[in-house]
């Protein structure tokens, strides 16, 4: 069977403070093209090295965004920082410019939902979503990393609870007694998937569970 390739992406990053920065490095990185623009010169300087294709303007002007050709991005990212009112105007022109998909940025959740309202597909509380990430990873000594589903729910990396260790998933009743379910098992920085039922549980091994945040924290 052929491998099947994952589809480029041409990507919009609106704004190279640091948070556009790492998210344009990062689908960079993942093979995506990107282009970014900015209203300041030193910061478009600042990103050279980074990204191939940056443009210096407003993006609150129309004629200016009619220009890029929005619609034909598969992805735009508003990741200015400070001014809530200049990421709600930038919303609103990329929609009706055409923009396919809007990522926006916001502190505060009644600027969330106006986000949402006015057009943004998804809205990303940056600062806040570090510090509840690291808060739940540092708040527990068995909790390693994490990425929430829901406010309640997440994905967890944590090291194998000594109860677990010698036993397997029919003998733990993993789900019944704990409610999580077991994604993955970790060893020597190896992950391998939907471990069997029958896997045995070793002391020197991770193991990425499903469940809720309070179920993953009584695991320790």
């Amino acid at each position: 069977m052929a491998k099947k390739t994952r589809r480029k992406k041409s990507i919009l990053i609106i704004g190279l403070g640091r948070f556009g920065r790492h998210m344009a490095q990062k689908f960079i990185e993942d093979g995506h093209e990107v282009m970014a623009i900015d209203n300041q010169e030193q910061r478009a300087d600042d990103a050279v090295g980074m990204v191939q294709q940056i443009l210096i303007g407003d993006a609150t002007e129309e004629r200016f965004m009619e220009t890029i050709g929005v619609r034909n991005f598969d992805l735009a990212v508003i990741a200015v920082a400070d001014n809530f009112q200049t990421v709600l105007e930038i919303t609103v022109l990329l929609k009706d410019l055409g923009c396919p998909y809007v990522v926006a940025r916001a502190t505060r959740d009644v600027h969330r939902k106006l986000l949402l309202r006015n057009g943004a597909d998804y809205v990303s509380y940056a600062e806040r979503d570090v510090a509840e990430r690291l808060a739940i990873r540092f708040s527990a000594d068995n909790i390693f990393d994490f990425l929430e589903l829901t406010p309640e729910v997440g994905i967890f990396e944590i090291a194998v609870p000594k109860s677990w260790v010698g036993k397997n998933m029919i003998q733990l009743s993993i789900r019944n007694k704990y409610h999580v379910s077991v994604l993955a098992t970790k060893k020597e920085d190896k992950v391998f998937p939907l471990p069997h039922p029958e896997h045995v549980f070793e002391k020197d091994e991770n193991v990425m569970v499903m469940g809720t945040v309070k179920d993953v924290k009584a695991l320790n």
